[in-house]
């Protein structure tokens, strides 16, 4: 099993040297997390909680993705990098297609494009993107982006988007992973069907194995079970060796070193959030070497 860190609410000048640091302590990658805006109100339930309340605030941390990315690319040689998750739909698919290309060409193919559907209405309203055909926007996105990805004149005309002969240049070298999140049962199969792999969003030990049952199923069904396809999975409970060994051994590929925001608190210097990854390599990165 490889585990990443999670650098989603985290102090954006801190970002690069705990980037720098995770590398060095043999972390698989890293994660920032996404949202456009945040309203001052948001009606919207959170849907991975059981009260409905996020756990972010209007003023939580989300610097751009792609600025970000590149910067912690320039500055580390290994670690791969993503979005836990990036609100596709909100987004234009082609400056989407031009950035990411971009981050994995001048990464040496270490970027993957994590992208979910979106859970909060109120920021579609503001966008002026239908929240009601985000799922269907997110599949065509994908088919979009790979072509986009492809190089070369392509052209699209599906329901919810058109374009006639184009290209985007540079492309790079191999297609972008995408991974997927989401629980609901449309997204376990999107997921199946569509993405080299799954980033939960916070599930408990005994749900994690029958998820993987089922993306062994539809993977199977949709004659993809010979694709590579990884597993990211933020547990509910707090971290444990002898759990991380019994879900990798049932097939979970990563695991996850929550958000410094639940270790060290809502802010903490450099050397705090140092010292909770080095315990966290000692107890689990180390025992998996």
């Amino acid at each position: 099993m490889k585990f990443w860190q999670m650098l989603t609410w985290m102090e954006p000048e801190q970002v690069l040297d705990v980037a720098r640091f995770a590398e060095e302590l043999g972390f698989e990658g890293v994660m920032l997390g996404d949202h456009g805006v945040y309203p001052q109100e948001v009606k919207a339930p959170y849907p991975y909680s059981p009260t409905g309340k996020p756990p972010m605030q209007p003023d939580s941390w989300y610097p751009d993705c792609w600025a970000t990315i590149g910067a912690i690319a320039a500055v580390t040689r290994r670690i791969r990098f993503s979005v836990a998750v990036y609100v596709l739909p909100l987004r234009n698919v082609f400056e989407v297609a031009r950035a990411t290309g971009t981050l994995a060409i001048l990464s040496d193919n270490r970027f993957i494009l994590g992208a979910g559907t979106g859970w909060m209405k109120d920021e579609f309203d503001i966008y002026g993107v239908d929240f009601a055909k985000r799922g269907k926007l997110f599949d065509e996105q994908i088919e979009v982006l790979r072509k986009l990805w492809g190089g070369g004149m392509v052209e699209h005309h599906g329901a919810l988007i058109d374009f006639p002969l184009l290209q985007i240049s540079p492309h790079p070298s191999r297609p972008v992973p995408i991974f997927t999140g989401g629980t609901a049962p449309v997204a376990l199969r999107r997921t199946a069907l569509k993405a080299d792999g799954w980033i939960g969003a916070g599930n408990t030990p005994e749900e994690v194995p029958g998820i993987l049952a089922q993306f062994t199923q539809l993977r199977r069904e949709a004659g993809r079970e010979h694709v590579p396809f990884e597993t990211i999975i933020g547990l509910s409970t707090p971290p444990d060796l002898a759990t991380f060994q019994r879900l990798g051994a049932a097939g979970m590929s990563g695991g996850v070193n929550y958000p410094f925001m639940y270790t060290v608190g809502a802010t903490s210097d450099l050397s705090a959030k140092k010292r909770q990854m080095e315990d966290f390599a000692r107890r689990f990165i180390r025992p998996f070497a």
